[in-house]
């Protein structure tokens, strides 16, 4: 019988986890290697970086991080991120950090897989990404542009954009999309 220890159920996880130093892998789980579509090894001592869809995606998100987890003690939101093959996927992402003032400098991270209920349908830019993972916490326009450090109006010409590729006539047949319902 396999001794359970802290290692050991690490490593067995059925969700991705990361330990991570400074936005870098530092360990990773295999069901995160799985989630990704990476060997394991390749990932350790990697930069999140490699997991998102642009560098953009990756400067901008690291930015929102430490206001929030300093002031809450964790993070966590849903976002687009991006397998190995370039597949772009719905990620469920939750960090805590051991520092609380010091959000990136080392932290334990778990990603969970939401493809299965709510795929990327349309391609989309990376701002436009972004809008969508806001959208979906029911934020208003003002409140996302507040998060995202830009003008209501852009959010709204940005929902505009996302109805037009998605096909629906208003912002409530929108979220269903972008839900995947």
């Amino acid at each position: 019988m396999t001794a359970l220890d802290y290692q050991t159920a690490f490593h067995l996880a059925p969700i991705g986890l990361v330990l991570s130093r400074e936005r870098t892998i530092e360990d990773c789980n295999d069901q995160l290697a799985a989630i990704f579509g990476h060997p394991r090894g390749s990932l350790i001592g990697q930069s999140f970086q490699v997991l998102y869809p642009s560098a953009d995606e990756f400067e901008r998100i690291g930015e929102r991080i430490p206001p929030i987890m300093t002031a809450l003690g964790s993070y966590a939101d849903d976002r687009i991120m991006k397998r190995a093959n370039g597949e772009l996927f719905w990620c469920h992402v939750t960090g805590r950090s051991l520092e609380r003032n010091a959000p990136h400098a080392a932290g334990i991270w778990t990603f969970e897989d939401l493809s299965a209920t709510r795929r990327v349908a349309v391609e989309l830019t990376p701002r436009e990404r972004e809008i969508a993972a806001q959208l979906v916490t029911g934020k208003t326009s003002k409140q996302i542009g507040r998060t995202l450090d830009i003008s209501s109006r852009t959010v709204d010409v940005y929902r505009s954009r996302l109805m037009r590729k998605y096909g629906t006539g208003n912002a409530t047949e929108l979220l269903q999309r972008l839900l995947g319902n």
